[in-house]
């Protein structure tokens, strides 16, 4: 039997319940006016897309702000070698979000795809995303290296929970070709 096609596969969500297993069913979309853990797990994500880019445009403005009060000159900007404390400060911070962050994006998409996403991926990756904005926060305004290391540890965590997970779901064969 032929299954119909469509371009966006998930057009209506539910909120999973402890009675609905609605993300171990492995089906590419839900029905009725549900969200489930699987679709639930993408905002983190988003939010952390979100912060990053943010992360950019304060960049940007700081940049501008060393330049117009004569702390640096654009060129001063080349190798990142030269600029003011604050501004690096927050270069530094936008280059950790492509170190980390890169392992929670992987794994968020696995658990996503393979519609294996539960309650504690969901805390996970929330955790995650308040430990990075707490992590930045600290980075960007202070020179406690000591608490920059401890706020790390909650996004770690989070990740390492995240991985965890993803691990046990490839050892059960999940997402493996029958």
């Amino acid at each position: 039997m032929r299954q119909s096609c469509r371009l966006f596969p998930i057009t209506q969500f539910s909120i999973a319940t402890p009675g609905n297993d609605l993300d171990r069913d492995h089906s590419p979309h839900t029905t009725g006016s549900q969200m489930t853990f699987t679709t639930l797990l993408l905002w983190p994500m988003l939010a952390q897309i979100g912060w990053t880019f943010f992360l950019y445009a304060w960049l940007t403005w700081a940049r501008q702000q060393a330049v117009k009060c004569g702390k640096i000159d654009y060129s001063g900007f080349l190798l990142s070698r030269e600029e003011p404390l604050e501004v690096a400060r927050i270069t530094r911070n936008l280059a950790n979000q492509f170190e980390l962050p890169v392992v929670f994006y992987t794994v968020v998409v696995l658990l996503v795809a393979l519609h294996a996403a539960g309650t504690v991926d969901l805390v996970a990756a929330w955790a995650f995303f308040v430990g990075r904005i707490v992590h930045s926060l600290v980075q960007t305004l202070t020179n406690d290296v000591v608490l920059r290391g401890r706020v790390f540890l909650i996004s770690f965590v989070a990740t390492a929970v995240l991985v965890a997970h993803v691990g046990l779901l490839a050892l059960k064969g999940v997402g493996a070709s029958s």
